[in-house]
């Protein structure tokens, strides 16, 4: 989805300096947060009247919605005869996805194509939601069956523990709109000690041609294991849009950080033709958590292995 930011990061810091001009992020560094007792978590009031600023937000958002929608564009049917891929488009478009973050930082300057390691996380994933005081109920209560409904197809795909929870998360995904900043930053704050005001800027000031973020977070003794991520979505989008967010996001947030414009069908992917996750992309993310790559592989010793599976999940065994 075009406007959306993704990070790979270790700790927060840094990001809010390179948040200018920048879609996507790719940073690497930091200590694992701690986790917070569940005495402090906030929770936010009933639904309240949404703001004159966020309401102009909604209205925005229907009309790129309305747009895209008008081009073709946010596909939902995850691809066709139309869209063929073949064995080589697999296990490039997971290079291209997997391992190089669109931007990467060098003495100072945010520049293209660097390359990473493989990263993914280890430890079952937990996925907990919460909601900023201006999503309505409705909202609430689709976007959570939402997801629940998501992640048990994510943990088909991967084979890999992913569930959605009420308590206890370690992937965090927040849907909140223009009235809730400070209900982010109370549940950051708690999150991520230390963080810094800057950085709560990161989650807390967007500006409008910016969609939604995840940023994931590895520990220090292993920077390409995650063990905690935090998504945010705004509430003022509609439907499609804020569903394609929740896709793309929680996806991203299992350790396919890039885009690629030779990915087709897929989300990762900035030319906005599909909204919801692919056939092609269910094969990334299980061809991303199979056994025989390992975390802290680079591109080059990954290569052979990625062509071996795609293959199979082809029915073409190389």
């Amino acid at each position: 989805m075009r406007g959306r930011i993704s990070m790979q990061i270790l700790s927060l810091g840094a990001a809010a300096a390179l948040l200018a001009g920048c879609e996507t992020i790719g940073l690497r560094s930091s200590p694992t947060p701690q986790p917070r007792p569940a005495s402090l978590r906030v929770t936010p009031p009933a639904p309240a009247a949404p703001s004159a600023r966020s309401q102009d937000l909604s209205r925005y958002y229907l009309q790129v919605q309305n747009d895209l929608l008008t081009r073709d564009q946010l596909r939902t049917d995850g691809g066709g005869p139309d869209t063929p891929f073949t064995i080589d488009d697999l296990t490039r478009n997971f290079e291209n996805i997997v391992f190089f973050d669109e931007y990467t930082r060098g003495g100072g300057v945010t520049t293209r194509g660097g390359s990473g390691r493989l990263s993914r996380w280890s430890d079952p994933v937990r996925i907990g939601t919460e909601f900023g005081t201006s999503v309505p109920q409705a909202t609430r209560d689709k976007d959570r069956a939402r997801i629940e409904g998501y992640a048990k197809r994510l943990a088909r795909l991967t084979n890999h523990p992913i569930a959605a929870t009420d308590r206890n998360a370690n992937f965090h995904v927040f849907v909140v709109g223009e009235d809730d900043r400070d209900f982010v930053q109370q549940r950051l704050t708690q999150l991520v000690p230390g963080i810094s005001k800057a950085e709560l800027d990161l989650f807390g000031n967007l500006p409008r041609s910016f969609y939604c973020l995840v940023v994931a977070v590895s520990g220090s003794r292993a920077p390409n294991t995650y063990t905690r991520a935090i998504a945010l979505i705004r509430a003022e989008h509609p439907d499609l849009v804020r569903l394609s967010c929740i896709h793309e996001e929680i996806a991203q947030g299992l350790g396919l950080p890039n885009d690629s414009p030779s990915a087709r069908p897929s989300i990762f992917n900035d030319d906005d033709e599909f909204a919801l996750l692919t056939t092609q992309d269910e094969k990334l993310l299980t061809m991303l958590y199979d056994p025989r790559l390992q975390q802290g592989m680079t591109a080059e010793e990954a290569r052979p292995i990625a062509r071996t599976i795609a293959g199979e999940l082809m029915g073409q065994p190389q």
